[in-house]
């Protein structure tokens, strides 16, 4: 009972603190360089709606609070930290404070230390994430928001240094971008891209995987596209080696989703594999032992069931088709 509490309140502000908040601070602009002013806090008429994520986690995706403004500030925009040691001192404290706006602050300098001084900040790591998860699962949406793209700005900052950490960050992420709050939603999705072109796809496939599978058909639609875009970085070597028969089969599984993204992205990554594959006929043993198995078709009808590699091949050689006659 204990454990399931704990979850919950890692989900979600309490009560209390959360309409204490809301009422001292509805209204706020924060001062910054930036060029566009948003609304963070959307009115939400219907019941906020839980969402469920991969090991049973629940996470409250509409939570409503106080409306105020904010303005985000993009990361080219971003300037310079005056006195860095007076920042990384006050960094955590700002980051775990009860005041949202302290929060924001905050996360703005994590952007900035990572922008400007990552290998300052990189030893620090370790304790900045798991706040950034915290502010990323925040009901305010200007804390969530900012969050977000500190997220898209640590990505692009510490690559491959950020494996260890990535799944708490790509739990949320994947949450935000299924969202029904656009500008949320969006920023994710630019997050997620930030990831998606920023850790090594041989690093990054394997944990995108579980979600593909996950029972919200929005959580693997946004994960059958960082998938799809991640492959093609891996290059004909990376594939041969990840394995082009994984690959044809994580593409199949998805042709028959509930959502047009994941059908969408699902088609892409089998052309993507197709293309490879002809340019490179000894990807796998079986071809070079086999040549009668050469043939895509061949190919694909030995690594799936006969539905589904029916399926692939009729998405592989309609496109095929199109080529010929555009040519």
């Amino acid at each position: 009972m204990m454990s399931g509490n704990a979850l919950r309140d890692l989900n979600t502000l309490p009560t209390s603190e959360w309409k204490n908040d809301s009422s001292s601070k509805g209204n706020f602009m924060k001062p910054c360089n930036g060029n566009t002013i948003e609304n963070v806090e959307e009115q939400q008429k219907k019941s906020p709606a839980s969402v469920h994520i991969n090991g049973g986690e629940t996470v409250n995706a509409g939570a409503e609070v106080a409306n105020s403004e904010v303005e985000y500030i993009e990361s080219e925009n971003l300037s310079d930290l005056e006195d860095v040691d007076t920042c990384l001192e006050k960094l955590l404290s700002g980051l775990n404070s009860k005041d949202w706006v302290l929060v924001v602050e905050a996360l703005n300098n994590v952007r900035r230390l990572s922008i400007f001084h990552k290998e300052v900040m990189h030893m620090m790591l370790g304790d900045v994430i798991p706040l950034v998860v915290k502010s990323l699962k925040n009901p305010r949406s200007a804390v969530c928001k900012t969050a977000i793209m500190t997220s898209a700005d640590i990505f692009s900052a510490y690559n491959d240094d950020l494996i260890d950490s990535l799944d708490p960050l790509l739990v949320q992420l994947l949450l935000k971008s299924s969202q029904d709050k656009r500008f949320v939603c969006e920023a994710a999705e630019r997050a997620l891209e930030a990831m998606t072109t920023s850790v090594s796809p041989m690093s990054l496939l394997p944990k995108l995987q579980p979600y593909l599978k996950n029972r919200n058909p929005r959580i693997r639609a946004k994960a059958s596209m960082c998938f799809c875009r991640s492959v093609p970085r891996l290059g004909v070597e990376g594939i041969k080696e990840y394995g082009i028969d994984k690959l044809i089969q994580v593409a199949a599984s998805q042709l028959s989703d509930q959502l047009p993204e994941s059908r969408e992205a699902a088609r892409t990554l089998l052309l993507e594999l197709q293309t490879v594959y002809v340019k490179s006929h000894d990807l796998t043993t079986t071809v070079s032992e086999h040549p009668e198995m050469g043939s895509w078709e061949n190919f694909c009808q030995s690594k799936l069931s006969p539905l589904s590699a029916q399926a692939v091949l009729r998405v592989t050689n309609i496109a095929g088709e199109g080529l010929v006659i555009g040519s």
